[in-house]
């Protein structure tokens, strides 16, 4: 094969990302190359002719053995040279593999298959493959330490904001809770959707036309072939599976993909100068800018949403490439192929969001000089609250008021509720019900006023952890 440098390679994957993500790459190239597209479509092919010779009463040790090595020896490269010739790449497969097959068993190869038959189950089994066992590990990893956080901030009180405004005061681990949450949810669907991609073997129009001139039971033959890569015929085909397997499947991912640029976008928020709750881990070579040498971006946080942009647009193509027309053209051939970049662009995302996550900081001086910038303002909602409790139906309003001529006179809520002694009595017998004795206290540490923040994001780190341990070991017992 003709070698070249990396950097003229066209695709910024095959360069940029790949030099950034080199041991992640590698380990997806075994699964979404093509190289490995060619693989998988020659186990296919060994599958098919299994099958035919377990029917047949002819499958021994020996003839797997042969069929295996024929598999390995199928060389890209061999194809696409018979593919010149072919104008065919399964036809070119069949024509190579061929060569490496025992002669006695030489016409079994590709018989009763159509060439969707192969690329689609091909398809489906280096899918399943590359997610389960590159893409979810990852997305674990990214999951564990979003439930660090968490757990570890569970306690650490910070101000919550609605709107880009201050609103009732959190915890930091609530906030990163949420996220624990969501992508938890989109991990277990997308575990779910890939162990639902299908195959097929029933033929040109999916009528099983060729392999019933075989046998009976065509399509007892087209599931035990199947069965053989582990997976399951699609319920009903045309010359293609259906493509809502593969869709669904890349809808989740690409839904993970906008919770992960959600979390990006907040963490790149959280390190804005008059923010700086947290911070991304700088290199003590680390360059910001090329002009202001002071400048520590967030352009970590950054790339991942840019990834998002660039890849996320791209679930149209499979929306696109659910119609074909009758029972099959070939107006999603090229389309497809593009595919597997959405796989590689949404790995080097989740990985890169571990790494901002395993070097994040904590910027605590931030969090607590925001929450008393917030002022006593943030304490209108359970003031309110207190107040309509009592029975006073006005409490908003009467609250609203308030907050206004505190804003105005410069005063703290709490100064200009205790003017209105009725107001305040009924807001201090409330919270002393609720087991506050100094209501002066409460008013002016925002941090107490949290509800039931902490225990949620310790409670949803532990239900989380568990899963994804639970998760994690399903994975490994299948290697």
């Amino acid at each position: 094969m003709e070698q070249h440098s990396i950097f003229e390679n066209i695709s910024p994957l095959d360069h940029r990302y790949y030099q950034s993500n080199r041991e992640l790459f590698d380990l997806l190239r075994k699964y979404i190359s093509e190289e490995a597209s060619v693989l998988y479509c020659a186990k296919v092919e060994a599958a098919l002719v299994k099958s035919h010779l377990h029917f047949q009463d002819r499958l021994s040790d020996e003839l797997v053995n042969a069929l295996d090595q024929a598999v390995e020896k199928t060389e890209p490269a061999l194809v696409y040279e018979e593919e010149a010739k072919t104008q065919h790449n399964i036809r070119a497969l069949v024509n190579v593999m061929k060569q490496f097959v025992p002669e006695e068993i030489r016409h079994f190869v590709h018989m009763g298959a159509t060439s969707v038959d192969i690329l689609d189950t091909a398809n489906a089994l280096k899918l399943r493959e590359a997610v389960r066992r590159v893409i979810l590990p990852q997305l674990i990893q990214l999951e564990e330490q979003l439930i660090r956080f968490a757990t570890e901030h569970a306690e650490t009180p910070q101000v919550g904001r609605t709107h880009g405004q201050y609103a009732v005061p959190i915890t930091l681990g609530h906030s990163f809770a949420e996220y624990v949450s969501r992508l938890g949810k989109s991990i277990q669907e997308i575990d779910r959707r890939s162990l639902d991609l299908r195959g097929k073997l029933a033929g040109a129009v999916g009528g099983y036309n060729a392999t019933s001139m075989i046998y009976e039971d065509p399509v007892e033959f087209e599931r035990h072939s199947l069965s053989l890569l582990g997976l399951k015929p699609s319920d009903h085909s045309t010359q293609m599976v259906e493509p809502e397997h593969v869709l669904r499947l890349f809808l989740e991912i690409n839904t993970a993909f906008g919770i992960i640029a959600n979390l990006a976008d907040d963490l790149r928020h959280l390190q804005r100068s008059e923010i700086d709750e947290v911070r991304e881990y700088f290199s003590p070579t680390q360059v910001g800018s090329s002009t202001m040498p002071q400048k520590r971006n967030p352009w970590n946080c950054e790339h991942v949403k840019s990834l998002w942009k660039a890849f996320s647009p791209r679930i149209m193509s499979l929306y696109m490439d659910q119609i074909s027309e009758h029972q099959r053209d070939l107006s999603n051939s090229a389309s497809g192929r593009f595919t597997v970049e959405i796989l590689a662009g949404f790995a080097a995302a989740v990985k890169r969001m571990v790494k901002i996550l395993s070097g994040m900081t904590v910027n605590m001086k931030g969090l607590q000089r925001n929450l008393e910038n917030a002022g006593s303002s943030v304490l209108a909602e359970p003031a309110y609250i207190l107040l309509s409790s009592q029975g006073e139906a006005d409490a908003h309003e009467i609250i609203r008021k308030f907050t206004l001529k505190a804003e105005q006179e410069e005063k703290s809520l709490s100064e200009v509720m205790k003017s209105d002694k009725a107001v305040w009595e009924k807001i201090s017998r409330r919270l002393e019900a609720v087991g506050v004795d100094n209501p002066d206290e409460f008013f002016s540490n925002p941090q107490l006023y949290r509800g039931r923040t902490a225990q949620r994001a310790r409670d949803l780190g532990s239900f989380w952890s568990r899963e994804m341990n639970a998760l994690s070991t399903g994975l490994k017992n299948e290697e």
